[in-house]
């Protein structure tokens, strides 16, 4: 497989360079500038697969065991902290890219042995990453990364609905396919089946690992519940796999073992579904390019030969041109149908998005002031915390998803409109959520409401004081003590009622206070998440616009540069028009020549995920 690729890559990159000679020698620099641009494309052959999940659920170890080289970390005490890339290059090597020291600046690319690696990116050997690492590099010379397939290995999180996972789920967006990998020690948790339906709808590619099948004999059982749980979900392929067992069959060279470690099944999911899918998008994706330069180059020369061979057809063809001409103008304005579909469009988007988080965060808001009024907030503010934590992660996390479905939905639109279906859509990342939380303070801290045993006798005896004066004064009328059995008594339960209305009191003062801190915070985390999916979405429209602005003007261009051809053709000199035909002929001749070698279309890939696109489709259009 990767030779075939590499040879009908090469043929490509070959027409590539020829047409782009074409459309250079022709004065379409624009034109040749975009072929520059496609050729670009195919030489980064990365593909990105970023393994995810929970700490210690043997991440690092599935992507050593797939590799078969000791490229990630592992221990029993050792967990990734810092992003891990491993690629393909003839000499193994490791870098790390570094935050600037002073903060300020590009980050640095550094090269580490190898064997140090573990001091750069895991919790033991970089605390909190201390160090200011970005990320890691590992490159190594394994055949199953010739190929272009690049595995990430991403930093675990204590659970996924936590706020941590905010910088995982915004990696997704960025990768050609997801691996979530879970230990088979437990079923799937509710956090990992909604963490699975996120990423299905951010990223192309999605597939789940059961890991460690070697230590739990259950594992058939454990795969089968979760299978159960992914049932009405689309199609999410399932591999279970042992590490070790895949470590030890290379060691020994054992054929069986490595069947029964499972990774053949895995390993082929990668090369079919993963690498193939994408080799399959970039291949179409330069196809299409050189067609539509081809085409364009082709339109101006034919326009002047038929002026030049038919001058009696040179008017109909000149007024044809023009028409052409002033439907590409309205391409280029801001009224043209396009350009308003891709206005309304973000602006009901933002409309919408403002809605969605409101209404999310306002039942958090709702779910976690009826849980204080259940109850006194104070001994169990840490766990409230916590938990509202989760839920606004959760509420952000789907609210971000689905601007970025919308927003993709919305370019689709826009692409259809302005009937370019040979042209890539601009892929906006909505969906990246990371540091979005950032500037919001921590939930602020509440009194646990617990008194000692010198206060509770203070409010005590303050209250019974009050009991034991009354009842004494009216007993003192017919001659008993102030200080009597009746006044003591009379002190003991008005100061036990006195301390039950204190303690009452101080309860409904930390259940308020509790509600304003909930109601502050869900307030920030409101206004800083509109401002950031305003942001994006922002640059979702200014990157619709230039992109579908460029192809416009290369119409433009190319209409143009038609148009003034046929004029001249139609008033130039008898004696110099044969040589131009003969000119036009053998340049016509070259680009259909390359035409010829353009390698057939293969195939679009399967869509993935295609109901949920449909159905927010649906929900848009509503």
């Amino acid at each position: 497989m990767p030779g075939e690729h590499a040879a009908g890559e090469a043929k490509i990159v070959d027409v590539i360079h020829d047409v782009g000679d074409l459309a250079a020698s022709s004065g379409r620099n624009d034109l040749a500038a975009r072929l520059a641009s496609t050729k670009q494309r195919l030489d980064d052959p990365a593909v990105r697969v970023i393994v995810v999940g929970e700490f210690k659920q043997g991440k690092s170890k599935l992507i050593n065991a797939l590799v078969n080289a000791p490229a990630c970390p592992v221990d029993d005490d050792v967990a990734t902290s810092v992003p891990t890339t491993v690629g393909y290059a003839e000499q193994p090597s490791a870098w790390v890219i570094e935050r600037p020291a002073s903060g300020a600046g590009e980050p640095q690319r550094r090269q580490i042995p190898l064997e140090d690696l573990a001091q750069y990116v895991s919790e033991r050997g970089n605390p909190a990453n201390e160090r200011g690492i970005l990320s890691a590099e590992v490159l190594l010379p394994r055949e199953i990364l010739r190929g272009g397939l690049t595995l990430v290995d991403s930093p675990g999180v204590g659970g996924l609905e936590s706020s941590n996972s905010l910088a995982t789920l915004a990696a997704l967006s960025s990768a050609h396919a997801v691996l979530l990998v879970s230990d088979a020690s437990q079923e799937y948790t509710e956090p990992e089946v909604q963490f699975l339906r996120h990423a299905m709808r951010i990223s192309p590619n999605v597939a789940a690992v059961l890991a460690k099948t070697d230590l739990y004999p259950e594992w058939r059982r454990i795969e089968e519940i979760d299978r159960a749980h992914l049932s009405g979900d689309q199609d999410i392929p399932i591999f279970s796999v042992s590490s070790d067992l895949r470590l030890l069959a290379a060691e020994l060279q054992d054929r069986t073992m490595n069947d029964e470690s499972g990774f053949p099944a895995l390993v082929a999911h990668l090369r079919r579904e993963v690498l193939g899918r994408a080799e399959t998008i970039h291949t179409r994706g330069a196809v299409h390019d050189l067609i539509s330069v081809v085409e364009q180059l082709e339109m101006s020369l034919r326009a002047e030969l038929n002026a030049l061979l038919n001058p009696e057809d040179t008017p109909r063809m000149i007024a044809e041109l023009e028409a052409a001409k002033a439907k590409a103008d309205d391409f280029r304005g801001r009224s043209a149908r396009w350009q308003v579909l891709l206005t309304d469009g973000i602006a009901d988007l933002v409309a919408d998005m403002e809605h969605d988080v409101r209404d999310r965060l306002r039942k958090v808001q709702r779910e976690a002031e009826r849980a204080i009024d259940e109850g006194d907030p104070g001994p169990i503010w840490d766990q409230i915390r916590e938990w509202l934590d989760q839920r606004v992660t959760a509420a952000v996390s789907e609210t971000f998803v689905w601007t970025d479905e919308r927003s993709r939905w919305l370019s689709e639109e826009v692409a259809e409109l302005f009937s370019q279906d040979q042209a890539d859509i601009p892929v906006s990342d909505v969906s990246d959520i990371r540091g979005v939380l950032d500037p919001v303070e921590d939930i602020a801290g509440l009194e646990a409401g617990q008194l000692s045993a010198g206060e509770k006798i203070y409010i005590g005896v303050r209250g019974s004081y009050g009991g034991v004066l009354m009842v004494g004064l009216v007993t003192g009328l017919v001659g008993m003590a102030l200080i009597n059995p009746l006044s003591l008594l009379a002190g003991v339960l008005v100061g036990r009622r006195a301390y039950r209305e204190d303690m009452g009191n101080r309860l409904s003062r930390r259940q308020q206070e509790a509600k304003i801190i909930v109601r502050r915070y869900i307030d920030e985390v409101t206004f800083q998440v509109g401002k950031q999916l305003k942001d994006r979405l922002r640059l979702v429209q200014r990157t619709a616009r230039d992109h579908f602005g460029a192809l416009a003007e290369e119409l433009h261009s190319s209409l143009s540069d038609a148009l003034q051809r046929a004029r001249q053709a139609a008033s130039g000199f008898t004696s110099s028009r044969d040589q131009r035909v003969m000119l036009l002929k053998k340049r016509l001749a070259e680009l259909e020549r390359v035409r010829r070698s353009i390698p057939a279309l293969p195939p679009a890939p399967a869509a993935i995920g295609q109901p949920q696109r449909a159905a927010v489709g649906e929900r848009a259009r509503d």
